[in-house]
């Protein structure tokens, strides 16, 4: 794969729409499974379904934001003045709405984050650690949405695996000020994300990622549920505490900030502690990716 020497930039925009401008849905590079994946099924489209491309796509944050984003401006195409109603808001039910066929020819070989990062072993390791840490939090927030019988379960764990897009983005676009960030935090561990992201970035993550999910016109239950905005609302909480647990657990059991976390997370599951913990390890022992079935791929 032939690489724009353009890709990575060292100096931020001046706000978050800023830095939407920088990244671009039909050319965002996917993990190298998903890949290689994609190719396999494209040799057999007739026996391809909207199931099992969509098991496929839900476990890549960067494939899952490109389908949604690709729909959302194949809906616009087809009527200028589409609203959300109807807006697909899941993989399953957006690869129904776009088709199989369509599928393919929107999307055909994709370029990797192997390749995008060849050369920049530091933005690699600090991409994996956030993909790591996301899809912990698609599985623990699963769990917790279906403990609470919510209906909308699967576009919870779309919206945890969501979460930390923007800095999987902020990694493969600007990788220097990713490492700066990291720097920061690591020498100054008192010191509040946002605080550290807004000095190098000029913004947040979170701000980031709420005008890029708008900007591509990602369903409004999907961006309310991603938005720290509305954190009172019991799925955004869903989404959160999941995140604030796999971010904190990722340094060990016994990091200082899970007591309030597993206190926060009984509160929403009416759970103690000690059950809660008892849940996260639990879901943490189960290497197999539960696949959140949804409307639209009910036979």
């Amino acid at each position: 794969m032939e690489l724009d020497p353009t890709r990575f930039v060292t100096r931020a925009p001046a706000d978050a729409a800023g830095w939407v401008a920088l990244f671009d849905a039909e050319r965002l590079p996917v993990l190298a499974s998903t890949a290689a994946e994609i190719e396999l099924w494209r040799q057999h489209e007739d026996a391809a379904d909207a199931h099992a491309l969509g098991e496929l796509i839900a476990g890549d944050p960067l494939m899952t934001l490109a389908l949604m984003a690709r729909v959302a401006a194949v809906r616009r195409a087809r009527d200028a003045e589409a609203d959300d109603l109807g807006a697909p808001e899941t993989v399953t039910a957006a690869l129904v709405l776009l088709g199989i066929a369509p599928f393919f020819r929107c999307f055909g070989p994709q370029p990797i984050v192997d390749d995008w990062l060849a050369d920049q072993p530091r933005a690699r390791e600090g991409f994996e650690a956030v993909l790591a840490r996301a899809r912990r939090g698609a599985r623990f927030a699963l769990a917790f949405a279906a403990h609470r019988l919510d209906p909308d379960a699967a576009v919870i764990h779309a919206a945890a695996m969501l979460h930390e897009v923007a800095e999987m983005l902020l990694w493969l676009r600007a990788p220097s000020l990713a490492a700066a960030i990291a720097d920061w935090q690591a020498a100054a561990p008192g010191l509040r994300s946002a605080a550290a992201q807004r000095a190098v970035l000029g913004t947040t993550l979170a701000e980031i990622e709420c005008e890029l999910l708008r900007a591509w016109g990602l369903p409004p239950l999907l961006r309310r549920i991603t938005d720290e905005r509305h954190a009172g609302d019991p799925q955004v909480r869903n989404v959160l505490l999941a995140v604030r647990a796999a971010r904190h657990s990722s340094r060990g059991w016994d990091d200082p900030a899970l007591p309030d976390d597993l206190r926060e997370i009984g509160a929403l599951l009416q759970l103690g502690d000690a059950p809660v913990l008892r849940l996260l390890r639990d879901i943490d022992c189960d290497t197999v990716e539960p696949w959140p079935r949804d409307g639209a791929d009910q036979k």
